[in-house]
């Protein structure tokens, strides 16, 4: 049996636009994950722009120039870890996209007419590539292969987003966890804004440490954070944290984000934070 490998790459952050053109804040940090053996590699997510993800294309040639790029597994639908499809396709010939059928679902949700325009268009004008190429479904049991060492898709439910999964190497014991596990990065808990989709996440979470894994690899981290087992007690914490704080009384928006950004002073992307604070109070427009 070969033994495996892998390597990280994190798309740095990069300015976002409001409806009026100007810059509104900086999109958080994404990470993609290079899992190789002898003579092939797997691939799991992607950024989100054409200038991102021919910088990852590079480093994936920088760090396997004589290997193959042969799959490209998605972890979820959001935009953001799937629009490089396209662009990786053309700079690997060969290069098959793969995903959940959960997740292709969500993808479609992601490009269609009424959404693409106002979710990402408009906050990335003239940096996507929009000749949409969507993944391929897995078999029924959610398993590919790398050199005869089985990779797994794990559906786990709902996280920052539904039909959430997490990419098992068994092998080497690594969990790529797309957006069901963050770094030093502001959860994005818009899309987690009742209590009840709020431990629906802390499950997801669950299941991820239920395979055992001694590699874990945060969807949105910083590149310089280390991979650790750490991050699924963190991330479960820090949802714990902004429940706890509106059942303690946060009478606002304005006020749960004071009280998260004391707790997570180290957090990057706080528009994030308020992007989830302003759901939790969605009859209060309180200005963050």
């Amino acid at each position: 049996m070969p033994s495996l490998r892998a390597n990280i790459y994190v798309a740095p952050p990069i300015p976002f636009s409001g409806p009026n053109g100007k810059v509104r804040g900086h999109w958080s940090p994404i990470s993609s994950t290079l899992i190789h053996g002898e003579k092939e590699a797997v691939l799991v997510d992607t950024p989100i722009t054409k200038a991102q993800n021919k910088d990852l294309a590079d480093w994936v040639e920088r760090t396997i120039p004589t290997k193959k790029l042969i799959t490209l597994y998605i972890t979820h639908g959001h935009a953001d870890h799937w629009l490089g499809i396209g662009y990786l396709q053309k700079r690997f010939p060969g290069l098959k996209a793969v995903a959940s059928r959960g997740t292709i679902e969500h993808m479609k949700e992601q490009i269609e007419p009424n959404a693409f325009p106002a979710v990402w268009g408009e906050r990335f004008q003239g940096q996507l590539d929009e000749d949409f190429v969507l993944a391929e479904p897995l078999p029924a049991n959610g398993e590919f292969h790398l050199e005869g060492c089985v990779l797994k898709a794990v559906e786990v439910g709902h996280s920052d987003t539904h039909d959430s999964t997490v990419l098992w190497v068994p092998d080497i014991k690594l969990a790529v966890c797309g957006d069901v596990v963050y770094g030093d990065v502001h959860q994005m808990l818009a899309y987690a804004k009742t209590k009840e989709l709020r431990e629906e996440w802390i499950r997801a979470i669950e299941k991820v440490e239920d395979l055992g894994p001694e590699l874990v690899v945060a969807g949105h981290k910083k590149a310089d954070e280390l991979d650790g087992v750490f991050h699924l007690e963190a991330s479960k914490q820090y949802i714990r944290d902004f429940g706890a704080f509106i059942e303690g009384g946060a009478k606002d928006a304005r006020e749960l984000g004071r009280l998260m950004l004391e707790k997570y002073p180290t957090r990057f992307n706080p528009g994030a934070l308020y992007a989830g604070c302003m759901a939790a109070f969605p009859s209060k427009k309180a200005s963050l």
